[in-house]
């Protein structure tokens, strides 16, 4: 399996961005997948998992109500959309694969994606 993100970029504070995640090698419909981001000296962190197939999601209490996550599954795809975005959401952001969406949640990936830089000025 192989993932690929796409969406990050320079955007200013307050503003939006969506990532998008395409996953190619085999279909991941009874998978989960999910969002993890790292900063410069800090470890990566989950934002974000879905399952792939109820689309069921989870979110770390600091994104809730500012990340959404979805998914197409006819794409093989799922996305993160970012709101009101603050500097210290700055960080090379991955998308990864797991069993299902719970396992993602607790970190057990078993496909991550290279990351996407994405860069809030303030």
């Amino acid at each position: 399996v192989q993932l690929q993100a796409f969406g990050g970029g320079l955007v200013q504070a307050g503003g939006s961005l969506r990532l998008s995640c395409a996953a190619s090698g085999r279909t991941l419909s009874s998978s989960g997948m999910g969002w993890f981001r790292q900063s410069p000296g800090k470890e990566r962190e989950f934002l974000a998992a879905i399952s792939m197939l109820s689309g069921s999601t989870y979110y770390q209490d600091s994104v809730k109500g500012r990340f959404t996550i979805s998914r197409d599954n006819n794409k093989n795809t799922v996305y993160l959309q970012m709101n009101s975005l603050k500097p210290e959401d700055t960080a090379v952001y991955y998308c990864a694969a797991g069993p299902n969406s719970g396992t993602v949640a607790r970190s057990g990936v078993a496909y991550w994606g290279k990351g996407t830089l994405v860069t809030v000025s303030s």
